[in-house]
């Protein structure tokens, strides 16, 4: 009988099923016509079929695999043997690049979902080098002492980490943008319809580790949850874990990873951006009672001061407005807040915003 720390425990109704439904039907697309072709040359079908799949995508599934992304092989790879070398190092040295409640960026290794502590340790770092952040933004009502500058905090080791996960960073970031011009298009937008809000953007990039564990049946690696940016590009090892929530019946779906390919989700702020025409969908991981399992997911998400509202393009009398504005550095500080500490009451979601019709 193994000895289960409670913390670790999710309520009856959220854990792991013994059967496992392996992911048929999430859409794996390839993204060659926008990466192995010259612009000129590449049919003009081509990119309207390739819209088409995206948002078929988004609109069924919220999630979706994309292959011939161009990112360079190597640049993952090495963020990956990075990633496992600074997990291998003692707990002590780990701890000294730790976060808090200041400054959100480095190691961590207790964090909560939903109130239930995952089965993990991360480390997390901004894209944007210094992150910029305006004099403008506005601290929060009952933040007075909020810091609105993240510094990255870099471990001394492995040596080579800083700059395999800045060399990475650049390189998945071009994708995200590339990925937002599908999704704009999409929606019957202008391509470059949101790269306005990235401009001081808060993208952040982070490394998990799950280690094996002894109780699967109870514990999850990360708990049910949606992910409260824009959208999210996951490079996930060949062990696999992560489950979706699909959304034509509820069932949890095992998503079966595909060497060199990311996995594509829709996050909240698109979901408001679009007025619920693109919804974030629930997404949990499963932890692995022999192995280790490492991830690497980008978060593109928008500065701070950015106010998140459905687009005057996507809204009109028979469609109106179905969320007030909301305000991402607000929004954001709330819900690192829940990260740190179990607390009573439900953390800060977009339904909250939700108009009443």
């Amino acid at each position: 009988m193994v000895d289960v720390d409670p913390v670790f425990v999710q309520a009856p109704e959220h854990r792991p099923k013994s059967t496992v439904i392996l992911a048929e039907g999430i859409p794996l697309i390839d993204l060659s016509p926008i990466n192995y072709q010259e612009e000129d040359t590449t049919p003009v079908s081509e990119i309207q079929g390739l819209v088409k799949q995206i948002g078929s995508a988004c609109k069924e599934w919220g999630f979706f695999q994309v292959i011939n992304h161009g990112v360079p092989l190597d640049k993952r790879e090495r963020i990956e043997e990075a990633s496992r070398k600074f997990f291998a190092l003692s707990l002590e040295e780990k701890l000294k690049v730790r976060r808090d409640a200041v400054n959100v960026l480095g190691y961590f290794e207790a964090e909560h979902t939903k109130n239930v502590r995952d089965w993990k340790e991360i480390y997390d770092f901004n894209v944007q080098q210094p992150t910029f952040i305006p004099p403008l933004v506005e601290q929060p009502d009952d933040e007075q002492n909020f810091q609105f500058q993240w510094d990255n905090r870099w471990p001394q080791n492995p040596p080579e980490f800083k700059e395999a996960c800045q060399e990475y960073a650049e390189e998945v970031e071009k994708l995200a943008y590339k990925l937002m011009e599908l999704i704009a298009v999409s929606l019957g937008l202008e391509g470059s319809r949101f790269r306005e809000f990235f401009i001081h953007n808060t993208s952040n990039i982070r490394l998990n580790h799950y280690p094996a564990c002894p109780y699967p049946d109870l514990a999850l690696g990360l708990g049910h949850h949606k992910d409260t940016g824009v959208l999210t590009v996951l490079a996930q090892d060949d062990v696999g874990g992560l489950e979706v929530r699909r959304k034509s019946d509820g069932e949890w779906i095992r998503v079966t990873p595909i060497s060199n390919s990311f996995i594509i989700n829709v996050g909240d702020m698109i979901q408001v951006w679009s007025n619920d025409a693109y919804e974030s969908v629930e997404h949990r991981v499963m932890v692995n009672s022999e192995k280790d399992r490492f991830s690497i997911p980008f978060f593109l998400k928008p500065a701070l001061y950015t106010d998140v509202e459905p687009l005057q393009e996507l809204t009109n009398d028979k469609n109106p407005p179905k969320y007030k504005a909301i305000n991402w550095g607000k929004f954001r500080t709330a819900r690192m807040r829940s990260n740190f500490t179990k607390s009573n009451v439900e953390n800060l979601q977009i339904y909250h915003f939700k108009v009443s019709q």
